[in-house]
């Protein structure tokens, strides 16, 4: 599996109404102190596409700004907020919106065992 596909399949865990951080993000893939990668990744992901980039958030709270996504930008906000997240001075309470992955996904123990 690419780097790309391991943080695209962890950006598809986001639930509905959550945020993750780039970081956040970056180590759930194993990536750790590389956030930017994940912004790179998400940087080629079409607006339609069934990766829910628009839950992915820079570490203050805020949505990244960049002249390169002609717009996406306003409409990553536009999403966010359809999902009830509520933006106050134009930042996300990571407090209340941020996602809490389970266990298994931090620690990467994925084993399971009968009892």
């Amino acid at each position: 599996m690419s780097t790309y596909d391991k943080i695209y399949d962890i950006v598809r865990q986001i639930p509905y109404g959550q945020v993750a951080t780039y970081g956040q993000v970056a180590e759930l893939a194993g990536l750790f102190g590389k956030p930017r990668v994940v912004g790179y990744a998400l940087y080629h992901v079409a607006p339609d596409d069934d990766i829910p980039w628009h839950r992915v958030i820079n570490a203050k709270g805020e949505i990244s700004q960049s002249a390169f996504r002609d717009g996406s930008d306003d409409l990553q906000r536009v999403m966010l907020e359809a999902e009830g997240v509520v933006f106050e001075q134009n930042k996300i309470s990571l407090a209340r919106y941020r996602w809490q992955p389970p266990p298994e996904m931090i620690t990467g123990d994925d084993t399971k065992t009968d009892k």
